[in-house]
């Protein structure tokens, strides 16, 4: 049983006639303190100036933020990139006669990145993006063009990680508990960034499951609750196996009673049919200040949605990089409607409606006193945020 929650508004007591409700009604709100609505900043890979530039900026204006960082390059992590399954040399002798095909796709497609030659990393990237379209044909073709430079020797040896990897180079995991330590969500983006589609079910489990090993190990269990699948991918069969590694995932939560809409859709929140709609927004570096803004202010209007905003590079290092001024400008704008926007991490936000919507409340009046009784039967070991909830009571000198 929890009994944890917070009581809204004390003075709304005075406030609620009892002709509006049941004397004793208790609810919870869709939000914490009674808010209007939910936003939270997320950024994704783990660039230093995101930590240099923009965090700095958060912390002057006291938001929480969620990083979901890929664990590989950070110094002291015990788990780095690598190939599981069959030699790689057999899988390359193999290619010179046997094309590509739905039977071999996925392995080679997750040992491209470690043929132990540079520049082998963007075939699986575009070959792993082309496949989760449906354009399986390019991806075998792209495949069969890298095996066939490999056999020819056509690249420099070694190993040369994704530039999402390179750009997260320089951080460690002292650096990240202070973070933590300030209230900051740590998550995980993958060990290597890579792209899943393209990956074998074996190779996905690796690097979810080994980069939730080293942020357990280095920040704690509060810190393995949510993740995001790297360049956003929704696809079926990756989705499928990482529900088993992690509570919540940025890419996708089909909960019956969240409408999704990502980043790169059109669509827009209103009408809902369901308790709460997610609205994911990317601010790049073609979207203008007063649109990003806009997003801010349909939120604040609204009862139902949470703002969940996507941020990659900052100050030229990382994708689609913003300026740090620009940053500030936007998130004074967002500290501003705070009044009745609830500002959140992604693992807070997400802990609340869980809560909420699992939540059975009572509430019973005898002998002049309200008895309030709330309980939910999620795991009280990750599920412990506080609700909120929101009494009708008589008028003064009613009770």
């Amino acid at each position: 049983m929890n009994r944890k929650f917070t009581l809204f508004a004390a003075s709304l007591c005075s406030i609620f006639a009892v002709s509006q409700a049941q004397t004793g009604t208790t609810t919870v709100t869709e939000w914490q303190y009674g808010k209007n609505g939910a936003v939270s900043l997320t950024y994704d890979d783990a660039s230093r100036h995101q930590f240099t530039r923009a965090l700095p900026i958060m912390e002057r204006l006291k938001l929480p933020a969620t990083f979901f960082v890929i664990t590989g390059p950070i110094t002291g992590s015990k788990y780095h990139g690598k190939f599981i399954g069959r030699p790689v040399k057999e899988i390359i002798r193999e290619s010179a006669t046997i094309p590509t095909n739905d039977q071999n796709f996925l392995e080679r497609c997750s040992a491209a990145g470690y043929l132990g030659y540079k520049g082998t990393i963007s075939y699986h990237t575009r070959a792993g993006s082309a496949y989760d379209s449906g354009h399986k044909d390019r991806a075998f073709k792209l495949m069969d063009s890298l095996y066939a430079k490999v056999r020819n020797g056509d690249f420099p040896k070694g190993y040369e990680p994704c530039p999402e990897y390179l750009q997260a180079e320089g951080s460690s995991w002292e650096d990240f508990k202070k973070d933590a330590a300030k209230g900051y969500e740590i998550a995980s983006h993958s060990i290597t960034h890579a792209t899943m589609p393209g990956l074998d079910s074996v190779n996905i489990a690796y690097e979810l499951t080994k980069s939730k090993e080293d942020i357990l190990n280095h920040l704690g269990p509060k810190y393995t609750f949510s993740c995001e699948v790297p360049y956003g991918y929704e696809n079926e069969r990756v989705m499928r196996i990482a529900y088993q590694f992690y509570p919540a995932f940025r890419n996708r939560m089909p909960e019956p009673w969240l409408k999704e809409i990502d980043r790169a859709s059109r669509k827009i929140p209103h009408p809902n049919d369901k308790d709460y709609v997610q609205w994911q927004r990317g601010a790049t570096t073609k979207t203008p200040l007063p649109m990003m803004k806009s997003w801010v202010d349909t939120a604040y209007n609204s009862k139902d949605m949470w703002l969940v905003l996507v941020f990659h590079g900052v100050d030229s290092l990382g994708y689609e990089a913003l300026n740090h001024q620009l940053l500030d400008e936007y998130f004074q704008y967002i500290k501003g409607k705070e009044d009745k926007l609830w500002i959140a991490t992604f693992g807070d936000a997400t802990k609340y409606m869980r809560e909420r919507e699992a939540a059975k409340v009572n509430s019973t009046e005898k002998a002049g006193k309200i008895m309030v009784t709330l309980t939910h039967s999620l795991d009280k070991k990750m599920y412990y945020l506080p609700l909120t909830l929101k009494l009708m009571c008589p008028r003064a000198g009613k009770l």
